[in-house]
């Protein structure tokens, strides 16, 4: 597949067919979109492509809280890059773009990209204050030579989904449910660093993970994860919040690793969200910490196992 991080990087030599849009989380929708995409150029014998933006248009337009993506830019590649489009453009969204006429830049997609179909959502806008709607884009469109293609995110059952309902779900702590719309575990990347090894002083040491300052963390609490270190995936209970009984003041991603004893400051591991076990809680003293730890590990063996 090819890849360009800029629209100019990019000159096809024969017509495509384009998708456009942000796809954070590349959820079962998008991947259902991009898979009928791709069949749709093989039978016309067009290029398969997708132009997405980075940052996300959100962030720039509008407020909106500080952990806000489903995927960093490195994750949504990775996953676009499997699902057998020919290429793809990951094109800076600025305030450049922002204030570009949409008759500028949809010329420039016929220039570069020989778009003979494009393919959006039934709420898509590009251009200065949102002018290149479906509408404008279809009427463009039969001037220069393409024709548009209005769609609902589904799936193959037809069920509609958003980004907007998966990251719901996760402030909610329904992992279970957004791992059902995204059509896999949501996932957390980060580096192993030092905390205050309290965990360790009461016979459960965590790996606190360094996760990255833009992507959702799931509502605070505790749930049963899979943690992949040096190649290897283990199951591990996970706390996510401000460990009240100790009176913290940020926000922490703690791992207790199942049968696991080994030093690992420093490396980037990966943590995936399994279920929900129960809110964080504020505990009178150690020994009833302890205790409900334990049944947090208990119900992650159980889980876990039975998947």
């Amino acid at each position: 597949m090819r890849y360009a991080h800029d629209l100019s990087q990019i000159q096809l030599d024969k017509p495509s067919i384009l998708a456009i849009g942000v796809f954070d989380g590349v959820h079962r929708g998008h991947r259902f979109l991009i898979s009928q995409l791709v069949e749709t150029a093989q039978k016309c014998g067009c290029y398969a492509g997708l132009l997405s933006f980075h940052p996300h248009p959100d962030t720039v337009l509008q407020v909106v809280p500080t952990r806000y993506y489903l995927t960093t830019e490195t994750e949504r590649t990775t996953l676009l890059q499997s699902l057998g489009l020919d290429f793809m453009v990951m094109h800076p969204f600025n305030q450049t773009v922002m204030r570009m006429p949409a008759q500028d830049f949809v010329n420039q997609l016929v220039a570069q990209l020989q778009i003979r179909t494009l393919w959006v959502g039934r709420d898509f806008a590009l251009g200065y204050q949102r002018q290149g709607n479906v509408a404008y884009l279809t009427e463009y469109g039969q001037q220069v030579g393409f024709t548009v293609v209005a769609l609902d995110l589904v799936d193959q059952s037809g069920q509609v989904i958003s980004a907007t309902t998966v990251r719901q779900k996760l402030l909610q702590g329904d992992v279970e449910g957004a791992n059902d719309l995204l059509g896999y575990s949501y996932r957390l990347s980060g580096t192993v660093i030092h905390g205050y090894k309290r965990g360790r002083q009461i016979g459960f040491p965590t790996a606190n993970i360094e996760v990255p300052p833009d992507k959702i963390v799931p509502r605070n609490g505790v749930y049963a994860t899979r943690l992949q270190v040096g190649g290897r995936w283990y199951s591990a209970a996970t706390n996510v919040g401000m460990n009240p009984t100790f009176g913290n003041d940020h926000l922490s991603v703690e791992a207790h690793i199942l049968d696991f004893d080994q030093d690992i400051y420093g490396e980037q591991v990966q943590l995936t969200f399994e279920s929900f076990l129960r809110p964080e809680l504020k505990f009178n003293g150690l020994d009833a910490l302890i205790a409900q730890l334990k049944q947090d590990v208990q119900q992650t063996r159980q889980l876990l196992s039975a998947r």
